[in-house]
């Protein structure tokens, strides 16, 4: 039983050694210069991504405005040549009744002329 005791505790023993040997790795790691200037590096590229996604973001976005604007402007036009179609088919009507007007008085007024 107490050999089966100590190599339990001989394991238990080796495998805090290596937490601890693995813990010392990494702060040492963390405290080297070389990984600060990854590490800063690291930060400069993502901040340089950052700011080219921005400016393509806001790319994107002033593209989207003057397509919006452009077809506001389009819709517009669209709207004027519709009116002025309409109101040169009003003109038009008002034209004609005021032909057949013409006419009909004209043909009201030989008439009277031969009765009369």
């Amino acid at each position: 039983m107490k050999q089966k005791d100590a190599e339990f505790v001989e394991r238990r023993n080796a495998a805090k050694e290596a937490k601890a040997a693995l813990l010392e790795k990494v702060k040492a790691r963390q405290n080297d210069p070389a990984a600060e200037a990854r590490r800063a590096e690291r930060a400069a590229l993502a901040a340089a991504r950052e700011e080219r996604e921005a400016a393509k973001r806001a790319e994107t976005e002033r593209k989207r405005l003057e397509e919006a604007e452009h077809q506001a402007l389009l819709a517009a036009e669209r709207e004027a040549q519709e009116n002025a179609r309409k109101s040169d088919l009003v003109a038009r009507a008002v034209e004609d009744e005021a032909a057949r007007k013409a006419a009909r008085d004209d043909r009201y007024a030989a008439r009277q002329a031969r009765k009369g």
